[in-house]
């Protein structure tokens, strides 16, 4: 969609697939996903702690 890469992309990456998986990896993705709860607040969530590990 336009969005500059966040990784060097001169190690061989080519398809914005693997650009994409490779920042997930690498943690660096500024995605936060947004919960509303049903006391009308919501819950920032952001997906790095989705993907730790423990």
């Amino acid at each position: 969609m336009g969005a500059p890469p966040l990784i060097d992309v001169s190690e061989g990456f080519s398809s914005p697939i693997e650009i994409a998986l490779k920042e997930l990896e690498v943690g660096i993705l500024p995605i936060t996903i947004r919960r509303a709860l049903p006391d009308g607040t919501f819950q920032d969530i952001p997906i790095k702690w989705l993907l730790e590990e423990g």
